[in-house]
């Protein structure tokens, strides 16, 4: 019989009003509490690892953020008493990202960032540095191409040239880290669309279509609303201008796929 992968006690189920099982995800509000952080650029909200974490995984187990970026998978995996490895490219958000996570450190657990690439990052040292033979979730969260430029470096998979380079980016990345992913376990996708010369690139689907090639299958879509981003801010009706303007719909939404190894 396979081990349960996470601490809710099923026959209770009528009490775990605080575990969400619809595909749609309203938050009305990010939570910024203790060590988390609204202020970079393309972090997501704390309650999507939250929720995400609590279904898949168990106290004490591993989880991997290949695009750890301000640490908000690791705030919150720790917060809920699991192990977490981030791997982020550049070294200050990384070094700022730790300092945040450490802040709310908790002894008896590991919560640790590898600077490096994660498409070519030697995955064996996370299960040699830490004596593991997996991880038990993985939370991916790239970039959506090239909304936000996160950095000069030509690694960034925001600075990918064509959206083949970037899928392509981000099929290394998956290939590399999921064969670290325990089988039978479970890991996530967070992306968005984006529109390219008043064309609307479903940058979702494709990133879907990745994870599956790799031999992932695909377990639920769960498209998630938000209201505001550190990059529209204050900008609002610009957005509405442009999209009475040219035809187009102003994004309200992102999308979580869920994949079984």
């Amino acid at each position: 019989m396979m081990r349960k992968i996470n601490d809710l006690d099923i026959t209770k189920w009528k009490e775990l009003n605080d575990i969400w099982t619809d595909s749609l995800w309203l938050i009305p509000q990010r939570d910024n509490s203790g060590a988390h952080n609204a202020n970079y650029h393309g972090n997501f909200v704390p309650q999507i690892p939250h929720q995400l974490l609590a279904r898949y995984t168990r106290a004490g187990e591993f989880v991997l953020d290949p695009f750890s970026g301000s640490g908000t998978t690791l705030i919150e995996a720790q917060r809920m008493g699991r192990n977490s490895i981030g791997i982020e490219l550049q070294p200050f958000v990384a070094n700022e990202a730790i300092q945040r996570v450490h802040s709310e450190q908790k002894s008896n657990l590991i919560a640790d960032t590898f600077v490096d690439d994660s498409r070519t990052f030697d995955i064996r040292r996370i299960t040699n540095t830490y004596k593991i033979n997996n991880v038990q979730f993985i939370i991916y969260h790239p970039p959506y191409w090239d909304i936000i430029k996160f950095s000069d470096d030509e690694n960034d998979l925001s600075n990918s040239k064509t959206l083949n380079d970037f899928l392509e980016n981000f099929r290394k990345v998956v290939k590399n880290t999921s064969a670290v992913l325990e089988n039978g376990r479970y890991c996530a996708v967070v992306i968005g669309d984006k529109y390219t010369n008043g064309q609307l690139i479903p940058l979702g689907f494709y990133c879907m279509q990745v994870m599956q090639q790799e031999g992932l299958t695909l377990k639920a879509t769960i498209v998630k609303n938000f209201e505001h981003t550190k990059g529209k801010s204050n900008q609002q009706a610009l957005w509405r201008q442009r999209a009475l303007k040219n035809g187009l719909y102003i994004f309200k939404h992102e999308y979580i796929f869920l994949f079984k190894k």
